[in-house]
């Protein structure tokens, strides 16, 4: 079959939803009995959904999350580990992230702060919403790299950018004097600009300790915990739970056999 004019001009004006469709329907014998408009809002529906997909592709790219599989359809709420269904599911409507609010997650090890951060921050990409996600130790360490070999400023504006910057395993050390200075600079410039989530297995009485500096903890916690949501979570290990359960299936085969 001839190419039509019309799909290369849809082509070259990157219209490629519009071209898919309009591809569809002058191959479906059905469309015949669609007018001009019906044809036209087709065509729209398509590019729009089209472009809605590369979008959150994008988006999720450049998010960079540590659990990809991650979404709130996901969340196990019957484990008991004290997480508030009402309240994930309305900071999962992203009012917070609009209103450059914050998020603190806590609790112990293995109880799923990195998996609900992620849910959350792929659902904030859903919502079209720009989102960064860095493990505190790995993000030091490249920033402390980038001013050995000239990248520092664009690591740093890569933080800053985003709608949203989850920052994973807040806590594990004390901070140095460089690595205090640029948890400042990060709060200070998205301070009522932008949201912050954050996952700690400390509570938040016990982050003064962790920055090791008064002036500069009262400065920091100021900006990050008094514009904060909470979920504090507490129980067994999710991991745990998952290995224990994976043993017993696996035993349980083994009797059967």
């Amino acid at each position: 079959m001839l190419q039509h004019p019309t799909l290369d001009q849809l082509k070259e004006l990157k219209l490629s939803g519009m071209a898919h469709a309009f591809a569809e329907l002058r191959d479906n014998p059905q469309a015949d009995e669609l007018d001009h408009s019906q044809w036209l809002a087709l065509l729209l529906d398509r590019e729009q959904a089209d472009r809605n997909d590369r979008r959150l592709t994008y988006r999720l790219r450049n998010a960079r999350l540590r659990h990809g599989n991650a979404a709130i359809e996901g969340v196990d709420y019957r484990t008991p580990r004290r997480l508030d269904k009402a309240l994930f599911q309305q900071l999962a409507r992203g009012k917070w992230i609009a209103q450059k609010q914050n998020l603190i997650i806590g609790g112990p090890t293995g109880i799923g702060k990195s998996w609900l951060a992620c849910a959350l921050g792929q659902k904030a990409c859903r919502d079209d919403f720009s989102v960064l996600y860095k493990r505190i130790p790995r993000m030091f360490a490249e920033l402390e790299m980038g001013r050995a070999d000239g990248r520092y400023h664009r690591l740093f504006r890569a933080l800053i950018k985003p709608n949203l910057l989850i920052l994973d395993d807040w806590g594990l050390d004390r901070l140095n004097a460089d690595q205090r200075r640029d948890m400042m600079e990060i709060v200070e410039d998205r301070y009522q600009n932008a949201s912050i989530l954050i996952t700690s297995q400390l509570p938040v009485a016990k982050w003064h300790e962790i920055i090791a500096e008064p002036t500069f903890a009262d400065a920091i916690l100021d900006r990050i915990v008094h514009n904060a949501h909470r979920i504090d979570l507490d129980g067994p290990s999710m991991r745990k739970i998952k290995a224990d359960k994976n043993n017993a299936n696996t035993f349980d085969q083994r009797t059967e056999k």
